[in-house]
């Protein structure tokens, strides 16, 4: 008889492992019964300059069978920084040693934005690894420099006024208010470091990668810039299913946490 995933209880946790540039901060998420031998672990990497807690509403979702581990990149959220700039394998390899550290021999793998490029270079140097992708947000960008991110503060705050409607635009109609303001004072938070990000970003030649990666993948594609992202990264991508979330930008995952935990779900165990 099968398990009703309804009546699972979520275990939900955090914890530190050790990555080459130090403390590696992750939200796990596992089913009471263990799910070790359920289905294939899932590992989850967000935008810059957000933190794990972006995945926050997904963990209870999709941890009914299944062990989640939605990582902190270095430099973000409660992990250690890099002691200078990093590229995007870097923070990609960094994210291996999380791996290791877990002996885990195989994973199915979510990234979104600059999360995504790090899961791309992921199943790039780990073939037999990474199993799967759930890719949002790809970023096509190479050579593109934008507002300076984040913006230098000042001292009567408009600072804080401009990085609050730039996020408020980014994000999807769904997403509720109390998520996008804890996501804020995230990238608040992050500081400088959020430009070493994008600054990784603009260096990676996606064009390039992205047909080297011989899994799976699946595509959500958003509203706005990151539809045509989606759309771009489908053409280059050969094993890919592309999927659409109306109306929904980087925050889909606080606006509809369920129904995208359904889609994840229906995508890594066909």
């Amino acid at each position: 008889m099968a398990k009703d995933p309804a009546r699972t209880v979520v275990n939900l946790r955090r914890a530190y492992f050790e990555c080459r540039y130090g403390q590696l901060h992750v939200r796990t998420a596992f089913p009471s019964t263990g799910g070790f031998d359920e289905h294939t672990p899932l590992v989850c990497l967000h935008e810059n300059p957000r933190s794990s807690r972006s995945y926050a509403a997904l963990l209870p979702e999709i941890g009914t069978d299944r062990s989640v581990y939605a990582c902190d990149t270095p430099g973000c959220g409660e992990s250690d920084a890099p002691p200078a700039p990093p590229g995007i394998r870097d923070y990609a390899e960094a994210i291996g040693d999380f791996l290791d550290a877990l002996r885990l021999r195989e994973a199915d793998v979510i990234g979104i934005g600059s999360g995504a490029a790090m899961a791309v270079e992921l199943a790039i140097a780990r073939p037999h690894g990474v199993r799967r992708l759930v890719l949002a947000g790809v970023p096509l960008v190479a050579g593109e420099a934008g507002e300076p991110w984040p913006v230098p503060p000042a001292a009567d705050g408009t600072h804080l006024a401009r990085e609050w409607r730039r996020s408020l635009v980014a994000r999807g109609e769904g997403e509720p208010l109390e998520a996008l303001a804890a996501g804020f004072a995230i990238e608040l938070a992050t500081g400088p470091q959020a430009g070493w990000i994008e600054r990784a970003i603009r260096a990676w030649p996606a064009v390039q990668r992205l047909p080297l990666v011989n899994q799976r993948a699946l595509l959500l594609k958003l509203r706005g810039t990151w539809g045509e992202s989606a759309s771009g990264a489908a053409r280059r991508l050969p094993t890919a299913v592309l999927e659409e979330v109306a109306g929904e930008g980087p925050g889909f995952i606080a606006a509809q946490p369920a129904a995208i935990a359904t889609r994840i779900r229906r995508f890594l165990d066909r």
